[in-house]
């Protein structure tokens, strides 16, 4: 596998985004990149794992509105099982790229709560203080070195078993930057910098240090278990799929509709405004 995924990493890597930019397209898009918990159940444990059992208990409405994330990851999985099965190189690449999307949301602690942006606590903007900044300043020296893949026996519960741990850091990420909040200099907390001819106001290198360090390097962990679950699911799709040879692949050409409909995304991205709220 390795040989193709590597031949291929300039197209994942631009690709990465495509579901956030279906999210200026389709109006359904949005909650397939969340799951709020408390919107549900008290505990994460009780909503129920199968997609048709979920359905009847809470119906379409609250599903669209609260998150569909676990079923999503696994409609993705089953999808790139049958793309390696036609041994189709573009839907392997568009289902792959799909699964590191949302298989990376998973890892997001603020991705499994209502409270997704700090909104109910007094802590907006924390959602991309720990999504983006924290990563951007510091990533450059964890290890990605996570080890060989492993088969995996159930997607949907192994997705399951994964939101439920990181579900169980939002107290951790909440508590711990209210808690630096608190202490910290006031004039401290936020610097100002240049990106595209825009002066942004962000979380200060000082500030962000403190945080990333209180959580003991949680972002790290987190970017690490993602990584070796998405080569997981990959390899575990490629099993499912009979282990087909990835060379001399079929390349089927999207259809009029499907050209159609990707440049109609790509223009309603460029111009907004977004479906659902910010991520």
């Amino acid at each position: 596998m390795i040989g193709f995924y590597k031949k291929n990493i300039k197209h994942i890597t631009e690709h990465a985004v495509d579901a956030d930019k279906r999210r200026y397209a389709d109006t359904l898009e949005a909650a397939r990149h969340y799951l709020d918990v408390e919107n549900y159940e008290k505990n994460i444990d009780s909503i129920p794992e199968k997609w048709d059992d979920a359905l009847a208990k809470y119906g379409q409405k609250k599903l669209n509105t609260n998150g569909i994330i676990p079923w999503q990851v696994q409609r993705s999985y089953y999808g790139l099982v049958n793309a390696f099965k036609m041994r189709d190189s573009l839907k392997i690449l568009k289902y792959s790229t799909d699964l590191g999307h949302y298989i990376g949301d998973a890892h997001v602690p603020l991705h499994t709560t209502a409270n997704h942006n700090g909104q109910l606590t007094n802590q907006v903007g924390i959602h991309a203080f720990w999504e983006s900044r924290l990563p951007e300043l510091f990533s450059i020296h964890y290890n990605f070195v996570v080890g060989k893949a492993k088969y995996i026996e159930d997607p949907l519960k192994e997705i399951w078993k994964i939101l439920k741990h990181t579900h169980s850091l939002v107290d951790t990420v909440l508590t711990f930057e209210a808690q630096l909040n608190a202490s910290f200099p006031s004039r401290k907390k936020y610097s100002f910098s240049e990106r595209n001819n825009t002066v942004l106001k962000q979380y200060s290198q000082e500030y962000s240090k403190a945080y990333h360090d209180k959580m003991n390097n949680m972002v790290e962990k987190q970017m690490r278990a993602a990584i070796l679950t998405l080569g997981s699911f990959w390899y575990s799709a490629w099993v499912d799929a009979g282990q087909p040879v990835l060379k001399n692949l079929n390349r089927t050409p999207l259809l009029p509709d499907e050209k159609k409909e990707i440049e109609e995304i790509e223009m309603k991205y460029q111009n907004g405004p977004i479906f659902g709220r910010e991520l």
